[in-house]
């Protein structure tokens, strides 16, 4: 779920900004990308409900229902951006319209995600420290906040860049020659 949520789906976002080429080709490889990321996500949470426990079980925590939301909103993103942008049905004004809600609800559901993870995370880790599997200052204990410092800076890297002004390089003019 990591790798789909927040690593190809912060690519996905990136796209826009790094890939050289045509915008309709920026179009299809941010669909493609974030339609993986979300297969990956329905695959993750696939297996968690493929269990003995079943589904309502596994809804006991903020980690759980947080990212039922983030699921939700990301296919709800995906299915808008997918009509709006390149199905090509809507006209040009109400895709101008909708764009700002668009990146809008992107960088709030890929916010999201990361602080699912996050929460997954400290989940985790607070089962296993109670359980007394794991002490409070052993290696997996900083592999996992290593890991969600990681994630905290890749994200905030992936938000500012989306966010920030594109740079665009000025054309000199030719110096006219005076006589």
């Amino acid at each position: 779920m990591v790798i789909g949520f927040i690593i190809i789906s912060g690519e996905a976002i990136l796209v826009h900004r790094w890939l050289p080429g045509s915008r309709n080709l920026k179009k299809s490889v941010h669909l493609c990308l974030q339609g993986l990321a979300l297969a990956c996500g329905i695959f993750g949470i696939w297996t968690k409900f493929h269990g003995i426990d079943g589904v309502v079980a596994n809804f006991y925590s903020l980690h759980s229902w947080m990212g039922l939301i983030c699921v939700s909103l990301f296919g709800a993103q995906w299915m808008m951006g997918f009509l709006s942008f390149w199905h090509r049905a809507e006209v040009r004004m109400t895709r101008v319209r909708v764009l700002p809600w668009h990146i809008f609800l992107g960088l709030y559901t890929y916010g999201l995600a990361v602080a699912t993870a996050e929460t997954g995370l400290l989940e985790k880790l607070t089962f296993l420290q109670t359980r007394r599997n794991v002490y409070k200052s052993c290696p997996e204990s900083m592999v996992v906040n290593s890991l969600g410092l990681g994630l905290a800076f890749l994200s905030g890297f992936v938000i500012f860049a989306a966010v920030s002004p594109k740079s665009h390089v000025p054309v000199n003019k030719p110096k006219c020659l005076s006589s």
